[in-house]
């Protein structure tokens, strides 16, 4: 169940929500989990609005995005990150009607340790999610 983060100079998105819910669909969908509520619930995109003063590459530009998204360890093998990167770039590049954002836009993928995040109060395992899962499916 990842959580993304989107950072940008304001004005770069007109559709914020639009964009994030696009983002969060993609990653879950890269995930391939199936679309229990479990994972559509907790599968969200946070876009970040900064001042143009906040972001700088060495020459002095502030036209980036940073995408970062966090997911439970071992969820996306090398295929998976592949699309995921490409996706969410398209996605982001899309949203900001700029193509050419798609040159300069950062997707980083992060992976927390088993145990390593939580929602309601409890540190997730992978086992703690698998579960829920199948309870969800009806198998446990």
């Amino acid at each position: 169940m990842p959580m993304i983060d989107v950072y940008a100079t304001e004005g770069t998105f007109k559709d914020r929500k639009t964009l994030a819910r696009d983002l969060a669909a993609a990653v879950m969908k890269h995930e391939q989990v199936p679309p229990l509520a479990l994972f559509k619930d907790n599968t969200a995109a946070f876009v970040h609005d900064l001042p143009g003063d906040a972001i700088s590459n060495v020459s002095g530009d502030s036209n980036y995005v940073r995408v970062q998204v966090l997911t439970p360890v071992g969820v996306l093998d090398r295929q998976k990150q592949l699309g995921v990167v490409k996706e969410l770039t398209e996605i982001v590049a899309k949203a900001a009607g700029d193509q050419s954002l798609a040159a300069r836009t950062w997707v980083l993928i992060t992976e927390s340790p088993d145990g390593g995040w939580g929602i309601g109060g409890h540190a997730n395992t992978g086992a703690d999610i698998a579960n829920a899962a199948r309870k969800a499916l009806g198998k446990a």
